[in-house]
């Protein structure tokens, strides 16, 4: 593609890279082929080349956005599922972060809107904030109905039946290896996670133990800053950010590390590009080191492997694949790989890159075309007859779980499992007799 921006707006790093990644795309398409909300919609401007269109001209004319560019990017997932699609190496991940960061400083979104974002901005990433928004969410469903802004209804949705008890396992701290020791790690707990499901971590810090590691829980780390970032919201995202690379650092320039793990894939893609998102600050050195040792969970457990002797019960797991490992990180065959190892029937969905629309913030912001892409993802997960459900992200478990009875879990709480560690929660609850209710006598 060719373009056509000045000398003086090419000193900006941010435009700098927004047009090499433009002058790489060359209009082919194929990317609409696997866009989830051009399958939904059907408008090219809601498919990857629709959008590179309206970024390229936003940010060649130096425009302030308007409404109708504004509506086409926000209703991007960043699924990234266009990268893992295009033949010519378009880094869309990249591109579509620019146009949001340039929205957020030009565009004066409705005061509604504004609200919404500074409000999901101010709870999500902080655990304990979430659970007492999720405590208010749950007093609140019984008047849903009388809620006009389809937004705020999703919000209330998405509060669990059960709100997990604080784990202290997420507490700074270090675990010993309960077998002879392989490795030194460090584990990030997160933010959502540590509020609506606490099993996950407890399962990942158990079955790295188990495997020979060291487990440390990193003294100010915390949100990886994803939830900001992909608002636009780029003081904030780096704020946060840059307490996770000074945490880690401290931690790699002491006892060491070999690697950092991350069990929540959205953001396992963020941290990994640390090194981009820091490179022209005073962080970039130690940026570019966390980068380099931020690995998802599965890829530490492939290479430690799982015990020899381990043999899951007789199960058929649904792997859902999670956007942001698949196409984010491009990992496709490691968890599926252990599930395999461990024992079970590991089953895959027609259209597996396609995105089940939660997408950190997107079901809370988009309800309605998030709520059509899980619709779809469930019809394909459930045509499977599965014993259960796994995945890799703890949003893509919420989006689901939401609209199953299939019980549904992280793949590290089935391999945590069948090596010796207790049922997960879901599996059981699953099992109990559930109480017929009592008709209603008028």
């Amino acid at each position: 593609m060719q373009t056509n921006f000045s000398p003086e707006q090419l000193k900006d790093p941010g435009i700098q890279r927004a047009n090499e990644i433009l002058r790489a795309c060359v209009h082919c398409g194929f990317c609409t082929a696997t866009c989830p909300t051009y399958q939904v919609l059907g408008d090219e401007l809601d498919s990857p080349r629709g959008r590179i269109y309206l970024i390229k001209d936003m940010l060649e004319n130096d425009r302030v956005p308007d409404e109708k560019t504004v509506k086409h990017i926000d209703r991007c997932l960043s699924c990234l599922a266009c990268m893992s699609t295009c033949p010519s190496g378009v880094h869309y991940m990249h591109l579509i972060d620019e146009a949001r960061a340039y929205i957020e400083k030009h565009y004066d979104r409705p005061w509604s809107d504004r609200a919404l974002r500074w409000v999901l901005a101010r709870i999500l990433p902080y655990p304990m904030r979430f659970r007492v928004a999720l405590l208010g969410a749950k007093i609140a469903r019984p008047f849903r109905r009388l809620i006009p802004d389809a937004r705020l209804r999703a919000m209330l949705d998405m509060a669990p039946q059960t709100i997990p008890p604080v784990s202290r396992n997420d507490d700074p701290q270090s675990f010993q290896p309960v077998a002879p020791r392989r490795m030194r790690v460090a584990l990030m707990t997160g933010c959502a996670q540590r509020a609506l499901n606490t099993d996950i971590n407890d399962a990942t810090i158990r079955l790295l133990r188990r495997l020979g590691c060291e487990v440390v829980i990193a003294e100010g780390a915390g949100c990886c800053g994803a939830l900001t970032h992909h608002m636009g919201r780029e003081t904030e995202s780096h704020t946060t950010a840059a307490k996770n690379i000074r945490s880690w650092i401290r931690e790699m320039d002491g006892e060491g590390l070999d690697a950092i793990v991350i069990n929540t894939s959205g953001c396992g893609t963020t941290v990994k590009d640390y090194g981009h998102m820091f490179r022209n600050e005073p962080l970039s050195a130690e940026a570019a080191r966390v980068s380099a040792i931020a690995k998802d969970i599965s890829e530490v457990l492939v290479d430690l492997g799982l015990p020899e002797d381990v043999n899951a019960p007789e199960m058929k797991v649904a792997y859902h694949a999670a956007c942001s490992l698949q196409h984010g990180q491009q990992i496709k065959s490691h968890p599926k790989t252990l599930l395999k190892s461990a024992g079970f029937t590991v089953l895959e969905p027609a259209d597996p890159h396609l995105c089940c629309g939660s997408a950190g913030t997107y079901n809370l912001m988009q309800p309605e075309i998030s709520g059509k892409l899980k619709e779809r993802k469930i019809r394909t997960l459930e045509a499977l007859t599965p014993d259960v459900i796994a995945a890799g992200n703890i949003g893509c478990m919420m989006q689901i779980g939401s609209g199953t009875g299939v019980p549904v879990v992280h793949t590290v709480e089935l391999l945590d499992w069948v090596t010796g560690g207790p049922k997960p929660a879901s599996l059981k609850r699953s099992e109990e007799p559930r109480t017929p209710e009592v008709p209603i006598l008028r």
